[in-house]
């Protein structure tokens, strides 16, 4: 594999992530020192994330040194390369304009996260899921009190309560339905925020004291109207938007003739047949599909290729 693009002393210009998995090192985080000590270490990188964005150069990451970032929300230690550096989270200001090299843009998850090589898009996507938490919960929820980071960025302590706080993740159920009687055909629904044109599988979150096949039979039962047969689970992904994991499904209906939306958080459903699906994965169609990005597109594009 490539060795990081080496970055002169005196130039802003971005090295970008090497490749291989990321090595959490989640064994590393409870040496107090590990984010001071490794800001000074010169083989360190660092990913900036604004809101749910970061550099990106040429559809890579674009990784900067210590030096090129300024004031920080706050820092986080993310892992290791296969060269034993280190990899930093740096969260950044909304106002903060990093000097950036006039080859770099920002990109957001949502929007390239599907474009990024595989190990690149695991580790934005872990960033934006830990720059959110660490931006929006400095706060103890039990008692009030401003908590004190520790394991590198991963924990919080409140000095008051005493009380641990962690990242949070909400689990979500994200299903394909196909058609009860002809599996060359699935149904998709818009949903009343995407202003039309816009068809997806149908997700919703479990609910507390809920198991996830209770989780999609409620879901689907309540956004599509309809019960399910031979429900298969088919992978996961992050989905920090603000804190999701995304459990995607594939199910058949039970009775295609008890389909109908909600009404209020789907307007519309609407069956699809595999030559209308190829159309609008080819943009060949004003039918618009979810992002590259997104679980609901490979379910789709899994389902489209004919993946059992």
């Amino acid at each position: 594999m490539p060795l990081p693009v080496p970055v002169p002393p005196d130039s802003p210009s971005p090295a970008r992530w090497p490749g291989g998995a990321l090595d959490r090192r989640g064994d590393e985080r409870a040496a107090e020192d590990l984010v001071s000590r490794e800001r000074a270490a010169s083989g360190t990188r660092v990913l900036a994330v604004r809101g749910d964005a970061t550099p990106v150069d040429d559809g890579r990451l674009a990784l900067l040194r210590t030096d090129d970032v300024g004031q920080t929300i706050e820092w986080a230690f993310l892992g290791r390369d296969e060269n034993d550096d280190a990899l930093l989270l740096a969260v950044i200001d909304d106002d903060d304009d990093l000097q950036l090299s006039p080859s770099v843009e920002w990109g957001r998850l949502r929007s390239i996260g599907g474009d990024l090589p595989a190990d690149e898009s695991e580790i934005f996507a872990t960033a934006v899921a830990l720059a959110g938490w660490l931006r929006d919960a400095p706060f103890c929820p039990a008692c009030g009190t401003r908590t004190e980071l520790r394991h590198a960025g991963w924990s919080r302590h409140c000095p008051r309560c005493g009380r641990e706080h962690f990242p949070r993740t909400d689990p979500a159920v994200i299903v394909l339905l196909s058609s009860a009687t002809d599996p060359d055909r699935i149904l998709l629904g818009a949903n009343a925020a995407w202003g039309g044109g816009r068809y997806s599988c149908f997700a919703g979150f479990a609910e507390a004291g809920e198991s996830l096949e209770d989780a999609v039979a409620r879901e689907i039962l309540e956004e599509a109207g309809v019960r399910l047969q031979d429900v298969q689970y088919r992978g996961s992904q992050v989905w920090p938007y603000p804190r999701s994991l995304m459990l995607g499904f594939r199910a058949r209906i039970l009775d295609d003739t008890e389909v109908r939306p909600d009404g209020e958080e789907i307007v519309e459903v609407r069956w699809f047949d595999r030559e209308q699906i190829g159309a609008a994965l080819r943009g060949e169609d004003a039918v618009q599909l979810p992002g590259t990005s997104s679980i609901a597109r490979r379910l789709i594009e899994d389902w489209y290729g004919g993946a059992a």
